[in-house]
């Protein structure tokens, strides 16, 4: 046990980097939209569009995860999606500067490609580490992306402070997260997750229409959902909301940006004790009505001190809706992969209609306005959170579950 134990701490290391790498990139991005809006000439439907190049890459990486997956196991899979976000910024910066749309949605393509494979690999080898280890991970995992976006929103202030050129920014950035990902790599090994053909084969022919069938599961995804959009849409339109919406300038909008990310970052490494405490559902609920209440603050009252208060409810209630949700799918029957994938497809739908909905909205209503769907959704989401508490609960006789659930 001592002698794998330096081994595992590297291998925790490892997937911190993986996790800090796509949060400092995409506050890289975010923290200079209202920049790349103006270099562009893009309205606000037009910015939808251009997004619509991240949610279409998030969705076909979410999708190919799995299957590759089982074929190659997660190394190259989490180092393949790595790799493809450090290649995306200087992308989005190119297409950026030469006032291309189309080059520009190419990168956030890549982008969401990248984190989006990426992701679903990561949370694989999270999860056989959590099972090694003994203890929580998955929490801290997801924490260290949210830490990530800290430091990448910190920097954007900076750089939007100074008007440091959008190119160099994300240039130096992926220049940083190469480091990482080289630093990384070698602590990853190699055959977690990969099946068989025979095993392959077993799985295609699974009752995967069983699972659509589950009611239960079916309401996890809607949590998935809801709160995948309640995330999403702060990293995709927080900083134009700002701007647009409340008067702030582009450093301030970046500012606001970066308190959305503390929140998040305190309410995931902060919040397993409470889930301990007081239940997976339970946090649910209350994640779905703080995250709720920032929304609305924000979309119906014109004051900037309380648009600025109401990100950290936002934030805080957006912060562990994603990864309780999908731990909710893993335990929710037999086959906790099949359900993790397809939870988690179901909440991938919010980014993939999420960023041109919202444009589309915002271009007529405002994007003030526009943030009643996800506060709706988010809403929805709260009536449905007690599905989510464990099975073991109701039915004791199946702990087995609990462990493989933690996806």
């Amino acid at each position: 046990m001592s002698s794998s134990a330096p081994t595992l701490r590297r291998r925790r290391w490892a997937l911190f980097a993986l996790f800090l790498l796509p949060g400092l990139s995409m506050a890289a991005w975010v923290t200079r939209t209202p920049e790349v809006r103006d270099l562009l000439g893009a309205s606000t439907a037009q910015m939808g569009l251009v997004l619509f190049g991240l949610s279409l890459g998030s969705m076909a990486g979410i999708l190919s995860s799995g299957p590759l997956v089982m074929r190659l196991g997660t190394r190259p899979v989490a180092l393949t999606g790595a790799a493809l976000v450090v290649i995306a910024l200087p992308t989005i910066a190119l297409g950026a500067v030469a006032g291309q749309p189309l080059v520009t949605a190419a990168g956030l393509a890549l982008f969401g490609l990248g984190v989006g494979a990426g992701e679903v690999a990561m949370n694989i080898e999270g999860a056989d580490v959590e099972r090694i280890g003994g203890k929580p991970f998955l929490p801290a995992l997801h924490g260290c992306f949210s830490l990530g976006t800290v430091l990448g929103a910190g920097l954007g202030i900076l750089a939007n402070a100074v008007a440091f050129p959008v190119a160099a920014h994300l240039g130096l950035t992926a220049v940083v997260g190469a480091a990482l990902l080289l630093w990384a790599a070698p602590a990853i090994p190699a055959g977690t997750g990969r099946t068989t053909p025979e095993e392959r084969e077993a799985q295609a022919a699974a009752p995967k229409l069983a699972l659509l069938g589950d009611v239960r599961l079916l309401f996890i995804g809607g949590v998935v959902l809801a709160m995948a959009l309640a995330e999403g849409t702060a990293n995709d339109w927080l900083p134009l909301v700002m701007v647009d919406g409340h008067g702030f300038g582009a450093t301030m909008g970046s500012t606001v940006f970066a308190l959305f990310a503390a929140a998040m970052t305190v309410g995931r490494f902060g919040g397993g004790p409470i889930v301990a405490r007081v239940g997976r559902a339970r946090v649910l609920l209350v994640s779905a009505l703080f995250a709720a209440a920032g929304l609305a603050l924000i979309s119906f009252v014109d004051s900037q001190a309380v648009a600025v208060t109401a990100v950290v409810l936002w934030g805080l209630g957006a912060s562990l809706g994603f990864p309780l949700a999908l731990s909710a799918a893993g335990d929710s029957g037999p086959n906790p992969t099949a359900r993790v994938a397809l939870a988690s497809t179901i909440g991938y739908l919010a980014f993939l209609v999420g960023p041109p909905t919202l444009g589309l909205l915002g271009e007529h209503v405002g994007l003030r306005g526009a943030l009643v769907v996800p506060l709706v959704v988010v809403l929805l989401a709260a009536l449905i959170a007690p599905s989510t508490a464990p099975r073991s609960s109701a039915t004791p006789a199946e702990p087995a579950a609990e462990p493989a659930g933690r996806a």
